[in-house]
């Protein structure tokens, strides 16, 4: 097969099932912590730079958890003030609400919760880019999760961001909070080796049989990546479309570079 028709396979280096997911280094032991905490209703941390694929292997660690059992609460952090959190809270509850009042807030969201572990639900909340949360919020967040349902004292938190965010857990206002955490998982970049097995999983995955992938074009991807997934994505990508605007049969270093001139 050609590049061209490779290209034509719909190589876009996603997944749409997590059967297809390639076995990233701690992806396996980022799912055991996930489980962990959620059985001991306390706090796991996942850190990663930007594009190493912290919120795919968020979604992978969830997916085992069927909806009868679990209720997952997604929120993705900003800036903003703990009002603003709990009303992302709420609205990924399906609750919109207009009060600028945290109690209320905080008693409206108390009263969802106890409405689904009525139901024998165990509320998750996962918050993911947590690093760009305030400082004060970490705080905030302790006495938010005090609940008394059961033999689950705690809703379980999972909070997934940048490599800051560790910074913030570790400021003394944010002890109470980081006193919770049970497990810490920081992902990596590819080595090159791995590398080499996530480009020609994804090759397979599109239904190409061959390693289009030179040597030198593999290591050119991982040393133009850092082991970055997302930037290996948008290298392997282009340098694919390179390949085949020259309508060769295999992808070198000199098209890795020219597609690197693509992008920031």
């Amino acid at each position: 097969m050609s590049t061209s028709s490779a290209f034509n396979v719909n190589l876009s280096l996603k997944i749409s099932r997590f059967e297809d997911l390639f076995p990233l280094p701690g992806l396996k032991a980022l799912a055991e912590r996930f489980l962990y905490a959620l059985d001991l209703g306390a706090i796991s941390v996942i850190t990663g730079e930007v594009g190493t694929g912290k919120s795919t292997s968020l979604r992978y660690a969830a997916s085992p958890l069927h909806p009868s059992q679990y209720r997952i609460i997604p929120v993705t952090a900003n800036t903003g003030t703990i009002l603003e959190l709990l009303k992302q809270i709420l609205l990924s509850l399906q609750i919109e609400s207009r009060s600028l009042s945290i109690t209320l807030l905080t008693k409206t969201l108390r009263g969802i919760v106890s409405e689904i572990t009525a139901k024998k639900q165990q509320p998750v909340l996962i918050i993911d880019e947590a690093h760009l949360m305030r400082i004060e919020i970490f705080a905030q967040l302790h006495t938010l999760l005090q609940f008394d349902f059961d033999s689950k004292p705690l809703v379980p938190l999972i909070l997934c961001g940048q490599n800051t965010l560790i910074d913030k857990l570790m400021y003394h206002s944010s002890r109470p909070l980081a006193s919770r955490v049970v497990g810490r998982t920081h992902l990596e970049g590819l080595t090159l080796k791995d590398m080499e097995g996530y480009l020609n999983h994804h090759l397979k995955i599109a239904g190409v049989k061959e390693h289009l992938f030179t040597e030198e074009a593999i290591l050119a991807i991982q040393q133009g990546s850092g082991g970055l997934l997302r930037r290996a994505n948008h290298l392997a990508r282009g340098a694919l479309v390179a390949a085949a605007l020259e309508k060769n049969r295999t992808v070198s270093a000199e098209h890795v570079r020219a597609a690197s001139t693509e992008i920031i």
